[in-house]
């Protein structure tokens, strides 16, 4: 894709975070310590940047200890349109640290990324879900061990203003959308604010709304049949997605709380939703686990910054299905592909698998993994020790991020842009039949 969902998720992150590394370009299979028998460096290469990035180094730091091999990650922001050409161009590094299965996809293409090693495929059994790994598996080779993760499909609200209108956290679609209109009621002003602008990757936001409400009402196996391309846009499944969206997002009575009609959903930063929320002018607003971050940046109306928790200025609930007790959720994630086989590369790809290497990451803030063996309670807000343990469960129906599976003609392409279309009035059944006819570019 032209912009990885990992890279949307982080934006507002790295914003606020140190200079940002440069990607140092080594040679495939180079020793990165000057030459000699035994190799004792190991490069990474990734578009996480700024303070993820350093967070991402410390995390080595017993594994160096311990071995002896020094692990050195650095970050470009431009990573997803530099590391094909970079290692078709043998200039690839040890370890690659991929945001998306599509990329993955593509790498592997190239005939240069090595198959797992037997010792990293048994860590990946052993502690992720077979969901996980078929994301890092092409034509039955298992090529690449999930890394960390993102939740998404969350509803952020105000505990406070639910205790305030006695209303409580729906368990059901219905439900929500009951509690919907009883916040119109008692506020006299919409309920929901959204924000599909992204400048180039605008309308992203609004995907994440259709493929909740895809896995919510018609499940897994659809969800997967349209990843696919077995399912059209046009196909009922995801008409009955949309309309379901759009008893909300195109409802003036419900949005665009804090900003105007519907259509200024479409001018409306996705981030800047959080400021919204935090100062009382919008009840809800659908976002990912990523924006707890962009809350550090916000201000209550008394000026202060919001506290996230159960009974805090602000909170977030998993968005319901269509029966109380499921948890069906999607996400993203990271995947670690290895294009040297010496042997310091095979041990850091082995950690990288590990629950050590998930706890020591988690343990340092902001992040969390999917690695059911890792210790949530390591995970720095209660809000993520929640999220990954919802990850974490084996009753959890997880699938990643379905515009990230899809070709870029239709994912970043004519999915965003429909998904703006059709907030600006443009009807559903052309927005869908526009959004198919990606496949064809």
């Amino acid at each position: 894709m032209a912009l990885s969902q990992r890279y949307r998720l982080l934006a507002p992150i790295a914003l606020v975070g140190a200079a940002t590394l440069v990607l140092a370009g080594c040679a495939e299979g180079g020793s990165g310590d000057g030459g000699g028998d035994a190799k004792t460096t190991v490069r990474i290469s990734g578009g996480i940047t700024g303070v993820e990035a350093d967070d991402l180094n410390k995390s080595f730091e017993q594994f160096t200890e311990d071995t002896g091999i020094t692990v050195e990650y650095t970050g470009d922001k431009g990573f997803e349109g530099n590391i094909v050409t970079k290692v078709t161009g043998g200039d690839a590094p040890d370890i690659a640290i991929v945001p998306q299965p599509g990329l993955l996809k593509t790498l592997v293409d190239t005939g240069k990324v090595k198959a797992a090693p037997e010792a990293v495929e048994a860590a990946v059994d052993e502690n992720w879900s077979e969901d996980w790994k078929k994301y890092g598996t092409f034509d039955d080779t298992f090529y690449a061990a999930p890394m960390l993760a993102n939740l998404k499909g969350y509803v952020w609200y105000s505990p406070k203003q639910f205790a305030e209108w006695g209303v409580e956290v729906p368990t059901t679609w219905d439900e929500m959308l009951t509690l919907t209109q009883t916040i119109v009621d008692t506020t006299g002003g919409p309920a929901w604010c959204a924000g599909f602008s992204s400048e180039a990757a605008s309308g992203w936001p609004g995907t994440d709304w259709i493929e909740d409400l895809v896995l919510r009402q018609s499940g897994p196996e659809v969800y997967d049949q349209w990843v696919a391309g077995e399912v059209k846009f046009t196909d009922p499944e995801i008409k009955d997605a949309f309309d379901a969206v759009g008893e909300i997002l195109l409802n003036p009575d419900y949005v665009n709380a804090g900003y105007g009609d519907v259509k200024s959903i479409n001018s409306t930063a996705f981030g800047d939703v959080a400021a919204t929320l935090a100062q009382g002018k919008c009840a809800l607003t659908h976002q990912a686990s990523f924006l707890s971050a962009n809350f550090l940046e916000a201000q209550t109306a008394d000026g202060n910054t919001p506290e996230i928790g159960p009974d805090g200025d602000v909170y977030a609930f998993i968005m319901p299905g269509e029966k109380a007790g499921e948890v069906q959720v999607e996400g993203g994630g990271e995947f670690v592909a290895g294009f040297s086989d010496d042997d310091a590369t095979q041990q850091v790809l082995e950690f990288m698998a590990s629950p050590e290497f998930a706890d020591a990451r988690v343990k340092l803030g902001g992040v969390i993994s999917a690695n059911k063996n890792a210790d949530p309670s390591l995970a720095s807000s209660e809000f993520l020790q929640e999220a990954m343990k919802i990850m974490q469960d084996e009753s959890t129906t997880f699938r990643f991020d379905a515009s990230d599976l899809m070709p870029a003609t239709v994912g970043s392409g004519s999915f965003w842009k429909g998904m703006v279309d059709w907030i600006d009035g443009k009807d559903t059944e052309t927005v869908l039949s526009d959004i198919q006819a990606g496949y064809e570019n």
